[in-house]
């Protein structure tokens, strides 16, 4: 992402953050994408849980609060959280409250379970993206990845919202869609927040190379198809 055309706009990590008194509220650039309804029990490899009423995190089942989850993203969408494992009536969580690789607890009654197949897989030397089902790959795309200096981080992430852009010139493309998780490798003077995302770009001659401030780049056909194929609350697997 370049800093010139991004202005106030720079909500997504590298490309994104919370809304503050000096910059635009997210939902004012982005649309959430239409999500088709899910299965009523939980079905599929990767556990999710949809946040049905304002809940807090805690640091142990039962423990200290760390923050707090609403039943909508700061974008409007379903606050659907990737569900690592569960403990009596607890829930063990991937959420963006949360530092990279720090999940939090919440309790399962203010959740409604669910579970998913899909999931992504970005392999950060080869700058390739992979969707897969299970054990079967449905897409394979190449993307752009942090540069030098502010490389996309590794770890365990989790779909938070599926955006469609609002205005033409958006540094974002047609869309974005939006992780869980950070870029603790900020630059100095960055007007931005610090949340990641894969998202399409103008400046389709990166994709492929290491070229943006931490988010995953990649084309708008691309983009588009990630908008219907991955669900929310699906795991995202950086590796480098």
């Amino acid at each position: 992402m370049r800093a010139a055309p991004l202005l106030a706009l720079v909500l997504l990590a590298g490309c994104g953050g919370q809304p503050s008194a000096d910059r635009p509220r997210p939902e004012r650039h982005f649309a959430v994408a239409a999500e088709r309804p899910g299965p009523a029990q939980p079905q599929g490899r990767w556990a999710t849980a949809r946040v049905l009423r304002r809940t807090a995190l805690r640091a142990t089942p039962g423990g200290r609060a760390v923050g707090r989850v609403r039943p909508r993203t700061e974008f409007g969408s379903p606050k659907v959280v990737s569900v690592l494992r569960r403990r009596g009536g607890w829930l063990r969580v991937v959420v963006p409250e949360r530092a990279n690789g720090r999940p939090a607890w919440i309790r399962a009654a203010a959740t409604r379970p669910g579970a998913v197949d899909v999931s992504l897989h970005v392999d950060r030397s080869a700058r390739r993206l992979t969707v897969r089902r299970g054990s079967k790959v449905l897409r394979r795309l190449p993307v752009a990845v942090g540069r030098p200096g502010t490389e996309t981080p590794t770890g365990r992430f989790a779909v938070t919202d599926k955006l469609r852009t609002k205005r033409a010139d958006s540094p974002y493309g047609c869309c974005a869609v939006a992780l869980s998780g950070h870029q603790p490798k900020l630059l100095p003077g960055w007007p931005g927040g610090d949340r990641l995302a894969i998202h399409a770009t103008p400046q389709t001659s990166t994709i492929g190379t290491a070229a943006s401030l931490g988010c995953l780049r990649a084309g708008t056909r691309d983009l588009r198809a990630l908008l219907r194929i991955v669900p929310l609350g699906a795991p995202v697997f950086v590796s480098s």
